[in-house]
């Protein structure tokens, strides 16, 4: 039975609601009169159910698709302005015991090298993120309780804020590793993490058992009531995804969606993030061996949809996607990015970019000066922020912030401010120039006049040095 209270994975993501959901959406893909009501509702900013927006995904028909982006360019715009927030993934570890048919770090994977990094091998990856200008990071690690066991995951954290190199700082860490306890999750929130992520991969239970055959990731329930027990364990904010590819893209809409509703509906906080990676090619693992991959269009679609059904929430895309597709999905609602990305273990130090390592193929090449300059080229402004987290304003606080608009305020600021300092610090001369000129027309756009003149202040002062001013 249905359920979006339940603590229960079975029963807040239900099989049977999502297979009645399709048949519902499959039902009424051409009752214009349904989906204009599911547009207007979306249009008032209160999101849609997993229901209504899988209509909107069903929906074939040009002119309600072109009315569907231009409404997501819309929410995108009303919550989140015109920034992207910047960040990078660090790989600490390939060891991994799980089975994963998709992962190149499965355990049966026996010619893949082997690494886990020495405290001073984390240092000098954050020391040569830090000269790239980055200011938040994403962690990652395979499972493995005998070489990365959460004392591990946590020295490194407190190895991370340590370092302060130059101007180079790490804010902001966030958290993506595999489901643990709550007692695990406490010590993470202790470590001052920013949000923790864990992608379901699959939400539809058998294709799940069947792509995780062996390791503690096989286990469902487990992994899919991860999110409840990291509330529990006090983090606040966390970030839910997909791996699009591994099952029916439309299944796993629906599934993620019901996986948002869910934690609105026990915690009163919906999911900080979603993202959206698809299945990539790396080291033994051909997408091709997979028949559930979505076009580049879909792919889109699916973006626009989860900016109008989920209207507050962070939608995050990372350098699998090409710099073509990237561009078309930022417009559509996605407000992080990562730049100058690489996805193998120790692989910010080596000059040439190892690939003998990598999680996946990365198709965004570029480095971080390169996106930033074309996200400013473009007319966005490249965030380092990360005053939220460090002011306390998460969960139920960012959200509250987030809904009314009144977060324009603090981040389009702070934005501003941020990257400011990347100019100042890390920028080419051509990408210094076109910041210059888009900070001093954004400035205007800060809502209240004192707010303003006091980032005028602050900016005039990185100038002089200074660093780290925030609202």
């Amino acid at each position: 039975m249905y359920n979006p209270k339940s603590l229960k994975a079975e029963e807040f993501i239900s099989h049977e609601e999502i297979l009645a959901t399709l048949a519902y959406a499959e039902e009424n893909k051409d009752n214009l009169p349904l989906i204009d009501s599911i547009i207007a509702k979306a249009r008032e900013c209160k999101g849609l159910s997993h229901r209504e927006a899988s209509v909107l995904l069903a929906c074939e028909n040009e002119e309600k698709i072109k009315e569907l982006y231009d409404l997501a360019e819309e929410l995108k715009k009303r919550f989140y302005g015109n920034r992207i927030v910047m960040f990078a993934p660090l790989y600490l570890s390939n060891y991994c015991v799980n089975g994963c048919t998709y992962c190149p770090y499965h355990a049966v994977n026996k010619h893949i090298p082997r690494k886990k990094l020495t405290q001073e091998e984390v240092r000098n990856e954050v020391i040569a993120l830090q000269d790239m200008g980055h200011k938040r990071l994403a962690i990652e690690a395979g499972e493995d309780p005998v070489n990365n066991p959460i004392e591990y995951i946590l020295e490194c954290i407190d190895t991370i804020y340590s370092i302060k190199h130059k101007n180079g700082a790490i804010r902001r860490v966030n958290v993506n590793i595999a489901a643990t306890t709550v007692e695990n999750y406490r010590k993470l929130k202790e470590a001052g993490i920013g949000t923790y992520i864990l992608f379901q991969e699959t939400y539809h239970k058998e294709s799940y058992e069947k792509l995780h055959p062996t390791g503690p990731k096989h286990n469902y329930a487990y992994h899919t009531e991860a999110m409840d027990r990291a509330m529990e364990g006090g983090i606040d904010d966390v970030g839910l995804g997909v791996l699009f590819g591994l099952d029916l893209y439309k299944y796993e809409f629906a599934g993620l969606l019901m996986h948002a509703e869910h934690l609105e509906a026990v915690h009163g906080v919906g999911p900080h993030t979603i993202s959206v990676p698809r299945l990539k090619r790396a080291d033994d693992i051909n997408p091709d061996d997979f028949d559930n991959g979505i076009s580049d269009d879909i792919f889109a679609k699916i973006c626009a949809l989860i900016r109008v059904a989920v209207p507050y929430t962070g939608m995050i895309i990372s350098t699998r996607e090409s710099q073509a597709v990237r561009e078309k999905v930022i417009r559509l609602g996605v407000s992080q990015i990562s730049g100058g990305s690489r996805t193998s273990v120790g692989g910010y130090q080596e000059e040439i970019r190892p690939t003998d390592t990598e999680q996946f193929d990365v198709s965004d090449q570029r480095t971080l000066d390169e996106v930033v300059r074309w996200l400013m080229e473009m007319g966005y402004i490249p965030s380092f922020c990360t005053a939220c987290y460090r002011e306390g304003r998460t969960g139920d606080r960012f959200m509250s912030l987030c809904k009314s608009g009144q977060i324009q305020n603090c981040c389009h600021p702070n934005a501003l401010m941020t990257l400011k300092e990347y100019l100042m610090d890390y920028a080419s001369e051509e990408t210094r120039k076109i910041g210059e000129a888009l900070i001093e027309a954004e400035l205007d756009n800060i809502p209240k006049e004192k707010v303003r003149e006091i980032c005028k202040d602050h900016l005039a002062k990185i100038e002089e040095g200074i660093r780290d001013f925030r609202f």
